[in-house]
């Protein structure tokens, strides 16, 4: 049943043209993820949805009585009402119902031998009763319970005032309201930030099993995997929908850029092959020559000419070093930090062995950032060491972007830290990171996140230090420029320490997860898929080791990182098997849907070819299916023997 459908929507603000033909269908029970580059008008387009905007041409068709729940970015909430009480209040007709059936109970109990009376207030109670129970009566409180929980709120911050909260944890409220309204169609603007990687977590489960619909904007690509059934990207204006979830999409449309891309240019290269014989023909000047030019233009001008397949721009750079470290590059002893008499953490323990790619994760507030500012020195840790190895060059990536100066030109804040660069190198560099002409002019003060992160980048990139400290380098980013920094980082030949809650990007760059908790950090190899399974099954940190020698400890994570390693290419090469059998069976059906025919045995030689290439067929296939069986065993073997 379709909920939604959007055909050719425009949208312009003055001579700004933001929506020029967004068109998308979306069906019950669906869940869309709707994607692009930072300022493509996600959220505008969102807004009509909503009908907080309007829209200049196209149509909007909604189902009879659609129920909508939209979640901006900034949520607000009522003036008075506790946190708890905020979300009690949606279940209001709830609390009247029960009022209701309590009254009723009064009045049946005082009917006496009225049984005409009687009868007719228990039909009304059983009615009532149905309705009660079918909006969960006996469990709303229970389940707002749960997504109080589920959101990171604390027992103690229920009695709060909502109106006392921060814009995250307002957001985070608001969030809870709606999804306790169960709208027929949710309809959310980045519902996980200021979320932590549980309530995200805890935010996937439930959206999976949501019954309605929802259109969600996200730069969390492990979210959109995880929840969407489908996507809908906005480029220049215009809509291209797919199937599947986010990397499914990834890989569709860069196939259905390619094949366009090829076609154009064919179609270019024909048009230029024919342009150029018409004026070869015109050059002959005779008559029939002439003719023959003619002709030739105009079934030149019957072509449908393609349009030149359209990609935005994406930051294009690589990180490198100016040189080597020693094996032991960073090492922490028992640090511990505080503020105002709170300990954020303490008995802290890190080692960064050259080539370690880190992933530093917990809850919020319990000081990821402050550590990093402890390990560069803007912070003084209150107890416990830092110690680096030889020949380390440390690169700095504040999330916050306090190390650049509001007053400069974009141009003059890279350059002041790069004297050596010329003007027209350090244009090059910006050029990188999309800043061209008078882009490089602008003041600090008036980019946005995404822009400050960007001159951030340039900077860290000019500087090719060998240790990389990043904290939350995807925020503000859009998709495709996460995807370049990932793969940048993955060519890095450094060290990488990086705090992040972008799960996508976890798993692209990190070899081994630590989590910072109050009483110190926990240590998992692999990456976040690892390390989530890992406490899924309840399994013990990699770092605790207790009794064994660094050799050993060293040894064993070693054989365990080569392991995984093996498990991993085994995996591929199984999937590999699967694919290659499916194409067998498939070019063997055709092949028997020939012998099938009886029009293939009126030539004897073709139908013998045919009955030959079906056996050879058939042989491969048992051979594919062999090979499968026996690839299958070791990879079941070997998971056994790992636990």
């Amino acid at each position: 049943m379709i909920l939604l459908s959007l055909q050719g929507v425009q949208k312009s603000f003055g001579t700004n043209e933001v929506l020029r033909n967004a068109s998308l269908v979306l069906q019950d029970g669906q869940r869309m993820g709707l994607v692009g580059v930072n300022g493509c008008g996600k959220s505008t387009l969102m807004k009509i949805i909503a009908g907080i905007e309007s829209h200049d041409g196209g149509t909007i068709t909604m189902q009879k009585g659609l129920r909508l729940g939209y979640l901006a970015q900034q949520g607000e909430v009522g003036e008075g009402r506790t946190v708890l009480e905020e979300l009690e209040s949606v279940f209001e007709p709830v609390v009247k119902m029960e009022r209701q059936l309590r009254e009723l109970e009064n009045q049946m109990a005082e009917c006496g031998e009225d049984m005409t009376r009687l009868s007719r207030l228990g039909s009304q109670y059983d009615q009532l009763t149905l309705e009660f129970e079918r909006r969960n009566g006996y469990g709303w409180r229970s389940t707002v319970q749960g997504v109080l929980a589920g959101l990171g709120f604390r027992k103690e911050q229920q009695g709060q005032l909502a109106s006392l909260l921060s814009g995250g944890e307002r957001t985070r409220l608001c969030l809870g309201r709606m999804l306790l309204t169960e709208p027929d169609l949710l309809l959310l603007d980045e519902p996980t930030n200021h979320l932590d990687l549980k309530s995200i977590a805890w935010l996937e489960e439930y959206l999976r099993t949501y019954k309605g619909a929802v259109l969600l904007i996200s730069h969390d690509r492990y979210f959109m995997d995880h929840v969407c059934d489908r996507m809908c990207e906005l480029l220049l204006g215009s809509t291209e929908c797919y199937d599947g979830n986010y990397s499914k999409y990834i890989v569709e449309r860069t196939e259905r850029f390619e094949i366009r891309m090829k076609a154009y240019e064919l179609q270019q290269k024909e048009i230029a092959r024919q342009e150029a014989i018409i004026a070869r023909y015109r050059q002959f000047n005779r008559e029939k020559s002439i003719k023959l030019a003619e002709s030739r233009e105009k079934r030149l001008e019957k072509i449908e000419r393609l349009e030149k397949p359209k990609d935005e721009s994406a930051i294009r750079f690589r990180f490198d070093v100016r040189r080597r470290t020693g094996d032991d590059v960073l090492m922490i002893d028992e640090l511990a930090k505080g503020f105002d008499g709170r300990r954020l953490f303490e008995h802290v323990k890190l080692h960064l062995r050259a080539g370690d790619r880190v992933a530093l994760i917990g809850d919020n507030g319990v000081g990821k950032s402050t550590l990093l500012k402890c390990i560069v020195g803007e912070q003084k840790p209150d107890e416990g060491t830092i110690r680096f190895g030889a020949g380390v060059d440390m690169g700095y990536y504040d999330q916050h972007q306090a190390h650049l100066h509001e007053e400069k030109t974009v141009l003059d804040e890279v350059w002041d830290d790069f004297h050596r660069l010329d003007q027209t190198e350090v244009r090059g560099a910006l050029g990188l990171f999309l800043f061209t002409g008078d882009d490089v002019l602008m003041p600090i003060s008036t980019l946005s996140g995404g822009e400050k992160g960007r001159v951030a980048l340039t900077k860290l990139m000019l500087r090719k230090d060998n240790v990389l400290l990043l904290d939350e380098p995807t925020n503000h980013l859009d998709m495709d420029s996460r995807e370049v920094l990932e793969d940048a980082l993955e060519n890095f030949p450094g060290t990488i320490l990086a705090i992040s809650h972008d799960r996508y990007f976890i798993n692209r760059f990190a070899s081994k997860v630590c989590v910072l908790e109050a009483g110190g950090v926990k240590e998992y190899l692999g990456n976040y898929d690892d390390y989530f399974e890992k406490i899924n099954r309840a399994q013990e940190p990699d770092g605790e080791t207790a009794g064994m020698t660094r050799t050993a400890i060293e040894k064993e994570k070693r054989k365990s990182r080569e392991e995984e390693k093996r498990i991993k290419e085994r995996k591929a090469a199984l999937a590999a098997a699967e694919k290659a059998i499916a194409t067998a069976e498939d070019e063997a059906a055709e092949i028997e849907a020939q012998l099938a025919d009886p029009a293939t045995y009126q030539d004897a030689d073709k139908a013998a070819a045919l009955a030959k290439a079906y056996q050879a067929k058939k042989d491969e296939i048992d051979h594919l299916y062999a090979l499968w069986e026996e690839m299958e065993t070791e990879l079941y073997n070997q998971a056994l023997k790992m636990g």
